[in-house]
This record gives C-alpha cells, structure tokens and sequence, in this order.
C-alpha cells in the first residue's frame, strides 16, 4: 500500500528567510522517514503554491495526500484558509487535513533546546523568567492556547512564564519583559513561539531589546520534525485502521 504524500503547508512571506527555514524542516522531516514523500505548497507570497502542488500530484497520478498546516495554533489560516484551498484540489485527490502542530511537548521541548543554545543553562531555569512571545491572534481559541502553554511551561521550574503577542493581543513582548524584570527575576529571556524568520518575528527581537536573552525561532529544530510526522501518522492512522492495518 502506498504512504499518503505528507503536503506541509506553510504561509509564507515576502522574507526570504521564512521559506529558506521551511524547506530546512521539510529536509530534516525526510531525513527521519526517507521512505515518505513530503512537498511543501504555499498560501501566499511564494511557490510553489498549495493548489499548484496539488495539480501536480494529480498529474501524476497521486491519490492520497495528508496536507499539515505549518502552524501552531487552530487560528484563521487553519479554521478558514486551508479547507478553502483544498477544497479546490483536483477531483481524484483524497486529501486529509491533520492537525495544527501546537499545543505539543515537544514544541516545549523545542522552546527549551532554543533558550539553551541562545546561552541559557538548565541549572538557571529557577531564577529566570521567560516571555512565551508568539505571533499573536484575534482568534480568542488562539490566545487562550498560548497562555495555558505559558502557565503550564512555569511548573516545570522556570522563575515565571509570561505569554506577549506581535500583533493583534496584548501584552507586547517588551511589556512582558519589564513585568519580568520587575516581578524580581534575576534574568529574563525571550523564547519566540514562532516556526519561521519574517515581519512578526523580528518585532519580537525588537520587543526583546531589554532582556538578558533572545532565543531563535523553532525553526528545523528536531523536536517540530518530529512533530510534523507524529501529526502525519494521527491523519494517516484511520485509515490504516478501515484497511486492517
């Protein structure tokens, strides 16, 4: 039986940067299950778009895609966005929309493997507050999902953990940092809950001017890859399940 093609699909941006870190994670994601087939399909600003991806497949004749929103919270592009376009994929596909990476451990895990690398050290997480610095949403699911991650993050032994947004909610990140600083956490640092460089992200950095540390962005950390397919194999599982699989 052959595996679903895995389609990640991920926003995009006028950065370059952006789809530079895309294909980083879509390259690790092959590299820990070479036998699957993974493309990568846009909404907006760059190629190949999600619907010219999706002809192309079945040009060739594909039938089964399992299509991965590149995002981290159930917000507009995943309720609205995305069903949209493949909606729109040519008649023979059967496609199965998997679920939105967040919330997961293993995007915590990735949180912390960023701070560390960014100079942190584990023996430092009781006198260090962090800022949960996330794109931000008008979606109320969204923001919600962001401060349960903030709240639950803080009981694994951080000093605090408080969630900022980029845009649309508040409070912003430099706002956070001061409300660290002065909550008498010996140091703060700013983990952004972002997967790709872009406009949103590098307000975040700017927000982050004051704190001790700024961590990257999740980017192709394994951790997300690891993620990627566990949300593939959840898509991908009923119907191994209806064959007997």
């Amino acid at each position: 039986m052959h595996k679903p093609v895995l389609l990640v699909i991920a926003h995009g941006s006028r950065d370059p940067r952006h789809a530079a870190t895309v294909h980083a994670l879509v390259r690790r994601v092959r590299s820990l299950r070479p036998g699957l087939r993974v493309e990568t399909g846009f909404l907006d600003f760059n190629v190949p778009s999600v619907h010219g991806v999706l002809e192309s497949l079945a040009a060739e004749g594909v039938r089964d895609v399992v299509a991965l929103p590149l995002l981290l919270t159930r917000a507009f592009h995943a309720k609205a966005d995305i069903p949209a376009v493949l909606r729109e994929a040519p008649a023979p596909l059967r496609i199965r929309q998997a679920e939105v990476l967040g919330p997961s451990p293993l995007l915590v895990s990735a949180l912390e493997r960023r701070l560390y690398e960014a100079g942190l050290a584990p023996a430092d997480k009781s006198s260090t507050g962090v800022v949960l610095a996330s794109a931000g949403s008008t979606d109320p699911e969204a923001i919600a999902v962001i401060a349960d991650i903030a709240r639950e993050w803080w009981h694994t032994g951080w000093c605090a953990v408080r969630p900022a947004f980029a845009s649309a909610s508040l409070p912003r990140t430099e706002d956070a940092v001061r409300e660290l600083r002065a909550a008498g956490c010996e140091r703060v640092a700013v983990a952004p809950y972002v997967l790709a460089p872009g406009f949103l992200p590098d307000r975040i950095a700017r927000g982050a001017a004051e704190a001790d540390v700024l961590a990257d962005v999740l980017g192709p950390a394994p951790e997300v890859a690891r993620l990627l397919l566990a949300r593939y194999d959840a898509a991908h599982a009923p119907a191994l399940t209806a064959l007997g699989a």
